[in-house]
């Protein structure tokens, strides 16, 4: 190729256009060839599959180590050195993304291609758009950070990510080996998404744990779907094939802002906010002891259409999901009576605190439907750090500055009242009731088999006398009584909810002035 600073500019834009055409697909059949045999696609491919056709703008594509003499060009070894990196729109609006490549030393991070995604993060939040991570590969490239004099610089990668956090949406789509740095980038991103049978994610892969404990396992069995997506929650969602990801990647951006000071991305809607769903009158049953799924409610209420659960596999007891609201993006959540009776554990606990940080950092107003029963107890509970993990969702009640709104559906008992926004716990816009609501402190049977136990054992028929108390105390827990002392604002029909909590998003301004003492921060319970 023609160089030579006497060539003329048409002359050496032929010649650089000619060496970078040389990383492109096509000029790498054999690249291709091994990624074909996992049954791959390439990152430019994927992204192609992304984002926005003809968007995409590559930055740093001719990124590659100092050449020596007599020696390959290093391009040819480590093409854009294994990382494709760059700008792009989505649904119109413009996103940074990066793309690890696994046919460069199985995507490790090397020196250059870290300096380009640390430059992707620094772009996305100076310029406040989001940010998506195409990530399959291991951590740090061993041939290159065996050596002290180069590793103990580290860099501000992840600075940079804490610093994005909450500023700007960052999206993880798991698409490989995921082991070491790529985990811990999907650990500070806001929705991670796995592919059954394909992603892994953790902290070190089976060669390295094997030669670090001793320990024998496989891919699968250390960080694949079925345990970070469905038992762990450490991703939000796991899909059947890289189609699904990108579709879910943006799905959900669509709910989000560019970043934490824009507007919401309002969209129109033929769905009439006074639309009255009659299913919601049946869909609790009389007895408090019958299951029901809460999601049916979620979809009466939201715009039709509209749903998207997130971590819809992890801490099944708790829902948490995006939807609009008259074209409004919202955050639900809700307890789930089909999964131990909507009861809050940790795992509960942690999936709805973190749902509350997110929707509260972008914006998202907040509706809780509460049918809970309290929290889990009991030595298996407290073995989960259960006190310090149910107070990480006070905690982020308690720091939210997005509207909210509070509707207690059946069973509102106990401190799990207090942790799903009940009454006037977290200062709602609104707290309503349904007619099936019933409120108290405690469970009805525990509380009269602890506080009156010794009454109705002294009764000519104990059993009797029970049930009797468990009725008469059922009464007052009614969700009149809780309007009568204005607990909450209204007991309402179920038909009406949508309607009035549209109405209600419409007037709320979208932040409340802080109230927070003068403090430099808050310290989470975990």
């Amino acid at each position: 190729m023609n160089h030579h600073p006497d060539a003329g500019q048409r002359q050496l834009l032929e010649a650089i256009e000619s060496e970078r055409a040389q990383l492109l697909d096509d000029a790498r059949p054999e690249a291709m060839k091994r990624l074909a045999g996992r049954g791959r696609l390439s990152p430019r491919a994927r992204i192609a599959r992304l984002v926005d056709a003809g968007t995409f703008e590559e930055i740093g594509a001719l990124a590659s180590e100092e050449p020596e003499a007599g020696q390959p060009h290093p391009r040819e070894k480590s093409p854009a050195d294994g990382v494709v990196t760059g700008t792009a729109r989505i649904e119109g609006r413009p996103v940074v993304v990066f793309a690890q490549d696994f046919s460069v030393f199985g995507g490790s991070i090397g020196k250059l291609g870290s300096a380009k995604t640390q430059r992707m993060v620094k772009i996305a939040i100076r310029r406040g758009i989001p940010m998506v991570m195409l990530l399959d590969g291991g951590g740090h490239r061993i041939q290159g950070g065996q050596n002290s004099r180069h590793f103990a610089h580290a860099n501000g990668m992840f600075h940079d990510l804490a610093r994005a956090s909450g500023w700007i949406p960052m999206v993880a789509l798991m698409l490989g080996a995921g082991f070491a740095g790529p985990t811990n980038y999907a650990g500070l991103a806001d929705f991670v998404v796995m592919v059954r049978g394909q992603s892994v994610m953790g902290l070190a892969g089976p060669a390295l744990v094997k030669a670090g404990t001793g320990e024998e396992t496989d891919q699968d069995a250390l960080g694949g779907a079925a345990v970070q997506v469905d038992k762990q929650g450490l991703a939000d969602l796991g899909v059947s094939n890289e189609d699904d990801a990108f579709a879910a990647a943006r799905r959900f951006l669509s709910y989000l802002p560019g970043n934490a000071r824009k507007p919401l991305p309002l969209i129109e809607t033929d769905d009439p906010a006074n639309r009255g769903d009659e299913a919601l009158l049946d869909v609790v049953p009389a007895s408090t002891r019958r299951a029901y799924d809460m999601r049916p409610v979620i979809a009466g209420i939201a715009d039709v259409g509209s749903v998207f659960e997130i971590k819809p596999t992890f801490a099944g007891n708790i829902i948490t999901a995006f939807a609009r609201l008259g074209g409004r993006p919202v955050g639900f959540i809700a307890n789930q009576p089909l999964r131990t009776g909507g009861i809050l554990d940790a795992n509960a606990c942690e999936k709805g605190a973190h749902f509350i940080a997110m929707c509260d950092a972008f914006g998202l107003p907040l509706v809780s439907l509460i049918d809970v029963p309290g929290f889990y107890i009991g030595s298996s509970a407290e073995r989960t750090t259960l006190g310090r993990r149910s107070a990480k969702l006070i905690f982020e009640w308690g720091h939210a500055s997005v509207p909210r709104v509070s509707v207690v559906v059946r069973k509102g008992f106990g401190l799990g009242y207090f942790a799903m926004n009940g009454g006037r716990a977290f200062d709602s816009d609104a707290s309503f009731a349904w007619p099936s609501a019933q409120i108290c402190a405690m469970s009805i049977e525990g509380a009269i088999d602890v506080a009156f136990r010794k009454d109705y054992m002294s009764a000519p028929d104990p059993q009797a006398r029970r049930q009797q108390m468990i009725e008469e105390t059922r009464a007052q827990t009614a969700s009149i009584h809780a309007a009568e002392g204005f607990g909450v604002d209204d007991v309402i029909d179920p038909r009406t909810t949508r309607r009035r909590i549209i109405e209600i998003f419409e007037q709320a301004p979208p932040r409340r002035e802080p109230d927070h003492p003068p403090k430099f921060r808050s310290i989470p319970p975990i």
